[in-house]
This record gives structure tokens, sequence and C-alpha cells, in this order.
């Protein structure tokens, strides 16, 4: 079975598909534990007042709360991870740049700023899924539904868009996202 992962900021929508693109499940999940910064960088050290109680911390502060987030979230995605159905082959994830920067006084000027949380928890959702032997497979959100559509060609609306009535709601865009994703990484895993 493949995973696609939908995800925001602290969770994120999980589609598990079978070998013939069928939902195999599907639900929120959980990136980062309760009562923990979803958005260190931006909320808490970025440059917008709006987001942030009182100064932003230096650098070294900055620093260590990214280091507790990102340790919540490894912890709360290995939890979350743990009860999807499986054997999962593979995980889907928004791809992000490669050579994104690491270093929090670069992390917290643009164009990075308003992108570092977000990549931090693909690559949190990256490193738990390679423990668990998974494949993990980047796609482009602006074009992996039309990915999608090519390879299933007469299927497309019914395996996209036939959740919903079979399932039942929630079927989101996030959820039709996911789920293309994991038909995309089924395809490039055969072909």
């Amino acid at each position: 079975m493949r995973l696609g992962i939908a995800h925001h900021l602290g969770w994120a929508v999980a589609v598990v598909a079978g070998p013939d693109h069928m939902v195999v499940d599907r639900r929120r999940i959980e990136l980062v534990e309760p009562g923990v910064p979803v958005a260190p960088i931006h909320h808490e050290g970025g440059a917008h007042e709006l987001h942030r109680l009182g100064d932003p911390p230096d650098d070294d502060a900055l620093a260590e709360l990214v280091a507790r987030v990102r340790a919540s979230a490894v912890r709360a995605t290995s939890a979350s991870l743990d009860v999807l159905p499986g054997p999962i082959e593979s995980i889907s994830l928004r791809a992000w740049p490669d050579g994104f920067p690491t270093d929090i006084a670069t992390l917290r000027r643009a164009p990075y700023e308003s992108q570092a949380d977000s990549v931090l928890y693909r690559l949190v959702l990256a490193e738990v899924a390679a423990v668990r032997s998974w494949e993990v497979h980047r796609y482009d959100a602006r074009t992996v539904e039309d990915e999608a559509a090519a390879i299933l060609g007469d299927r497309a609306h019914e395996v996209l868009h036939g959740p919903r009535s079979v399932l039942g709601p929630p079927w989101s865009k996030d959820h039709r996202t996911a789920l293309a994703a994991a038909v995309v990484a089924g395809q490039s895993r055969s072909g």
C-alpha cells in the first residue's frame, strides 16, 4: 500500500491506497504534540508582530525552540504513522527545495522564513518514513492530480472523486491530492 500526505502546520491529511488505487484508509493525523508551537520560525522567530506576543527570540533561543518542536514532531508523527493500516511501501510528500538551508539566521529571512516550518514537517515525515524503510516520493501539488488522472485514464474521476460518495465526507482537495500522490508513486514504482 502507498501513503499520500497533504500536510499543514502541525497536522496532515493521510490517505492510504491499495494496489488498485482505492482508498483503504483516510484520516487527519497529528504531526506535533499538543501545546507545542506549530510554526516556530514563522510565528515565534519571524519579523511579523502579528504572530508573536513579544520580541522575537535571538538565534540561539530560536534554535533551541526549533529543536524542541522537531523532537515533538518526530514523536507525534511516529505515533500517527504507527496506527495506519499496512504494510505501507511508500509515502508521498509535497516536494521541498533541494539544499533548503538549516541555519536559523538564514531561515529567519525571506524567502525561507515563510517556508521553514512547512519544510520541517516534510523532513520529519521523510525521516520517520525512512526509519520504517518506506520509499519517499516527492510531488508537485500543482500538477499531481493531473499526473494521476493521466495514469488512471477513464478511471480518474471514479478513483479521485468517488471516495466522497462511497466513504462520505470529508473528502476534500487535500484528500484528492494525497490520493493522487499515492497513485503517481505507484506508477513510478511500477514504471
